[in-house]
């Protein structure tokens, strides 16, 4: 196991796609998965009891089905004197029931002798987010492609493996204990507003330069506010916990929610605080949640709203950009804010985004903006038409000098 690494949470993988057999089968009365080659790296010759986390991922639900339950590994011919036939035997779950073809199967062995089990709706972002965390190339139907000690470089936990492995269930810590006292020293053990602690944590990278690189400066941003950000709420938590709820559970489940409505509200937040810096230190002008269209608000309006109001100022000169740091569906709400401006960017943290939805907004005229250190987590066909940061700016540049020129 290596700190920082895959191998910190997994000591193995296996994957396989779902034939339209394997989908029926986990509705029926056998409730096994073939123990092939793949499976056999992970669980070896010897029968084990194990428990199982089991999870159901899909790009249409905003939270995972979730089930508990024990696994078995065993030789079904293990009185046999020359053949071995092994199986891995799993329960009827609200899980299981979620199958289809196409899905991917993943069986995921834990450190700690647990299985994850995790289905994920085929052809999703959430199944190329999956491919690429665990760098296995799927084909097809055929058996598990496994891989064991996760400690390649591509098996390093960055801000986008972070991020994945968050939404398999698989928490991970980036609370940074040292920055401790610098935080509560600043806003003392509460949750500071948005703006206040993006500039906090920018402040405490004085050495990067988001006109010379804003790429790079905004990934580098948003990862330290992510661990700043933990650090605090660790704190704030804990504290809370020893408090205890004497038995309050409807508190209990509100302050929980609330902790994890903060996190997801936070990062969109924090998004939109960096790349407000970036654009103003790349000297481009801009508004901020400007009003267009009655109560539409968009994120970013260049060069702002006095020109967008004016009807006689040339629409082609005009840029909005939406700001979302997961995709999902709600890239549609973008299409409907400042409605003069036809051709609309999104600026998002989402890797891994399907095919099919980057071509939908193509389709609708919806072009995507991402940090160039995402990119990698792309099909070969959608980085040729996916911007960076950097680009990004050099047009909204280009059309503001044009505008100055008119």
């Amino acid at each position: 196991m290596k700190a920082g690494y895959l191998s910190e949470f997994f000591t193995g993988v296996a994957i396989k796609r779902l034939s339209a057999v394997e989908a029926d089968a986990a509705r029926s009365n056998q409730h096994e998965f073939n123990g092939d080659k793949g499976l056999k790296s992970l669980f070896g010759p010897a029968r084990q009891k194990l428990q199982g986390l089991f999870i159901y991922l899909s790009d249409n639900d905003d939270e995972p089905v979730v089930a508990d339950g024990p696994l078995t590994w065993y030789d079904s011919r293990e009185n046999h004197l020359t053949r071995s036939e092994h199986r891995l035997y799993f329960p009827t779950t609200s899980v299981s029931l979620c199958a289809a073809e196409g899905d991917l199967l993943v069986i995921g062995r834990r450190p700690q002798d647990s299985v994850l089990v995790l289905i994920v709706q085929g052809g999703s972002t959430i199944a190329n987010q999956v491919l690429w965390l665990f760098n296995v190339r799927v084909d097809g139907y055929q058996g598990f492609s496994a891989r064991e000690e996760l400690e390649t470089e591509q098996d390093r936990i960055g801000f986008a493996a972070r991020f994945i492995l968050e939404q398999i269930g698989v928490p991970v810590e980036t609370a940074e204990e040292t920055f401790l006292d610098k935080i509560l020293a600043r806003f003392g053990a509460r949750f500071p507003r948005t703006r206040e602690f993006s500039a906090f944590a920018r402040s405490t990278l004085p050495d990067v330069d988001s006109k010379a690189d804003p790429d790079s400066a905004l990934m580098a941003w948003m990862e330290r506010e992510e661990i700043l950000f933990r650090t605090l709420e660790k704190h704030i938590i804990a504290d809370r916990l020893t408090q205890g709820f004497h038995n309050d559970v409807d508190g209990f489940l509100q302050f929980s929610l609330s902790a994890q409505n903060r996190r997801k509200s936070r990062v969109g937040f924090a998004l939109e605080n960096h790349m407000e810096v970036v654009l103003a230190q790349c000297g481009i002008r801009f508004e901020r949640t400007a009003l267009s269209e009655g109560r539409s608000k968009p994120d970013f309006l260049f060069p702002g709203s006095k020109e967008y109001q004016q009807l006689e100022f040339n629409p082609l000169l005009l840029t909005m950009l939406g700001v979302k740091s997961t995709c999902k569906d709600r890239w549609r709400q973008v299409l409907q804010e400042a409605r003069r401006i036809k051709e609309k960017h999104l600026l998002t943290l989402e890797t891994s985004i399907s095919e099919h939805q980057t071509d939908q907004m193509k389709d609708e005229k919806l072009q995507l903006v991402l940090p160039k250190g995402l990119h990698g987590t792309y099909s070969d066909s959608q980085r040729k038409w996916l911007l960076d940061i950097s680009s990004f700016n050099a047009i909204v540049a280009n059309r503001q000098r044009r505008a100055a020129i008119i």
